[in-house]
C-alpha cells in the first residue's frame, strides 16, 4: 500500500473514531466549542505522532529485541503518558486559555483509547517506521477532522429547537452516528 491510500485510508475510510469507535470520550466532551475541539485536535495530533513513532521504535528495538513483547501494553502506556504531561506543561506555560478550556480531556489523553489503539494498530498491521509515522500522523488528522466537524455541528445545534429528550448527549450520540454513517461511504475507496 503507498503512502496516499494509507492516508486515505487513515483519515476517511478506517477513521479511529467514527470507523473504529475509539477515543469517544473527548470526542462527546470537547466538541461543544470550535476552540476546544481545534485544540484538543492539535493535541492529539502531536501525541499521537509522537506516540506512534516511539512506540514503534520501543516495540522494535526493545522489546522485540529483548524478546519482552509480552510488556507491549505497558511500555506503550508509559510513552503515551509521558508525552501527555510533556504537552500538558507546554500548554500550560504557553497557552494557559487553551489549557483551561481543554480541562479534564488534556489529561485523558493519556488514557484515550485512540492513541493506544493506533500505536498497536501500527505494530499489529507490521508498518516500517515510515509507514508508521504517516499512518500515526493520518489517524490523528482523521480524529481531528471528525472533531471539528463533530464541533461544528453541535454549534449549530445549540442554536436549533431540540426536543427535550434529545437534548445535549443524545442529540450528539444521533449526530455523531449520522457522522459515522457518511464517512461509511468512503468504505470503497480503499
Amino acid at each position: 500500500m503507498g503512502y496516499f491510500e494509507l492516508i486515505i485510508a487513515c483519515i476517511f475510510v478506517n477513521n479511529i473514531l467514527l470507523a473504529q469507535f475509539l477515543g469517544n470520550c473527548p470526542f462527546l466532551g470537547t466538541s461543544k466549542k470550535m476552540e476546544t475541539a481545534i485544540g484538543m485536535a492539535m493535541a492529539v495530533i502531536f501525541v499521537l505522532v509522537l506516540a506512534g513513532t516511539i512506540t514503534w521504535i520501543v516495540h522494535i528495538f526493545i522489546l522485540v529485541k529483548y524478546d519482552l513483547v509480552y510488556l507491549r501494553t505497558i511500555a506503550f502506556i508509559v510513552v503515551i503518558a509521558s508525552l501527555v504531561q510533556f504537552v500538558e506543561m507546554f500548554l500550560k506555560k504557553s497557552i494557559p486559555a487553551l489549557y483551561a478550556g481543554l480541562g479534564i480531556f488534556l489529561p485523558l489523553i493519556t488514557t484515550n483509547c485512540a492513541v493506544l489503539g493506533v500505536c498497536v494498530l501500527n505494530i499489529d498491521k507490521e508498518f516500517t517506521f515510515m509507514q508508521s509515522l504517516v499512518a500515526s500522523f493520518a489517524y490523528a488528522a482523521g480524529f481531528g477532522l471528525a472533531l471539528i466537524l463533530f464541533a461544528g455541528v453541535r454549534e449549530k445545534i445549540l442554536l436549533a429547537r431540540v426536543p427535550k429528550p434529545l437534548q445535549d448527549t443524545s442529540i450528539g450520540l444521533v449526530t455523531a452516528g449520522m457522522i459515522a454513517l457518511a464517512f461509511y461511504a468512503f468504505k470503497g475507496m480503499v
